[in-house]
Parts: C-alpha cells; structure tokens; sequence
C-alpha cells in the first residue's frame, strides 16, 4: 500500500544483480516511491549520484569491482561529494554481528538482512525519515551517529553527578562559601574538582555499537 510519508523520496538502488534491482525497485514502488533510479555497482553510484543526488541509498554488501562496505566508505571520506550526508541502507544475506558492525564502520546509516520484504524495506525508510541521525565527520569515524539511544549511567557515576549538581546549587546558594567545605582550607578550589560529574570523552561513546 502506498505510504505518503516516502511518496516525494529519490531513491538510488546499487546492486550487481538484475533480479535484485527489480525486487527492490517493485517494492518501492508499491510503498509509492516513483523516483527511483538502479545502477549496477558501487563505481557507477559514486557517478551517478553526483548527477541525480538521491535521499536515500539503497546498496547490497556483495559486488563488484567494490563491494557495497568499500563504497559507503568512498562516499563517505569524499566531503565534497554531494551525497557524503545521504543515508545508506546496506541489504545483505549475512546477519551476524561482524557484518553489522563493519557496516556500521564503513558509515551505513541501516542495515536491512535478507530476504527482503516490503515490510521490512518499509520500517528502514521510516527509520531513516522519522528518525534522522546527526551526521559525524571525525578522524576515525564519518557517517550517520551510530548511537541508537542514550545509555543510562551506572548507579555510581550517576550518584557522582548527581552529588555535583547538588554540591554547585548548596555553592550558588551560599555565594560559594559553604559550611560544608570549610575544612578543607581557604583558598583551596578542591570543591570543583572533587564533585565535578564523571563526563566521558566524545570518542569512546562515539565509537559504542548498542545494537
């Protein structure tokens, strides 16, 4: 059944098999997705796609010349490519968890395993338009955020932070000269750095693979 939502979507399929192409671009077009375009491999997409910028690109993993890892990463570490943002949805027969993770690497926004359905094509696209994820360019990582969701603190560093929010209001309440800290000496700026939250550095929480 046609879905609104994805009716006005330019979608790139790549995909050395003809078959595929075809099974993918009838289930587009029964979602109602009528700007729809299939290339062969992943050297002829990084062309095309410069000339007919997509919204979302739909790649298999196993091709040639480059497979479906190699041309994400290509699209990805080019910043002047014009589709270096576009999100890429990786369909692949191998599910298992090194495959997903290296997806991940090379910067596919999803990952959808085989055998492909409408349904299942259907709930990617509304991940990727429902659910947009900043784009991230650093020294190790480019492509869409990884993180799926917030991870919760574990019970200590959350009672760290929340002992430094309430150590900076009892400060800001008593002009930063508290009873509570008088015995550790005058002049001494040790209240900042012993109730200071427990932060964690960018990359390590960058970098976290959470499905």
């Amino acid at each position: 059944m046609p879905d609104p939502m994805m009716s006005d979507l330019r979608v790139l399929i790549v995909d050395d098999n003809d078959h595929m192409r075809r099974l993918l671009r009838g289930i587009l077009e029964s979602l109602g997705i009528k700007q729809v375009r299939d290339v062969e491999n992943g050297m002829v997409a990084l062309n095309d796609c410069r000339l007919n910028l997509p919204d979302i690109i739909i790649t298999d993993m196993m091709m040639e010349p480059i497979d479906g890892l190699e041309f994400s990463r290509m699209l990805r570490d080019d910043p002047t490519h014009p589709a270096t943002r576009v999100p890429v949805m990786m369909i692949t027969g191998f599910a298992e968890k090194q495959y997903v993770e290296a997806a991940r690497d090379a910067g596919v926004s999803e990952f959808l395993a085989k055998p492909v359905t409408v349904d299942g094509v259907a709930a990617q696209l509304r991940s990727v338009i429902e659910n947009p994820r900043p784009f991230i360019r650093s020294s190790s990582f480019t492509g869409s955020d990884r993180r799926r969701r917030q991870v919760p603190l574990p019970d200590a560093d959350k009672r760290r932070a929340e002992d430094g929010v309430a150590n900076a209001a009892f400060l800001a309440s008593n002009n930063g000269n508290g009873s509570r800290f008088k015995d550790i000496g005058a002049g001494q700026e040790t209240d900042s750095i012993l109730f200071e939250p427990k932060s964690e550095s960018p990359e390590p929480k960058l970098r976290r693979v959470l499905r």
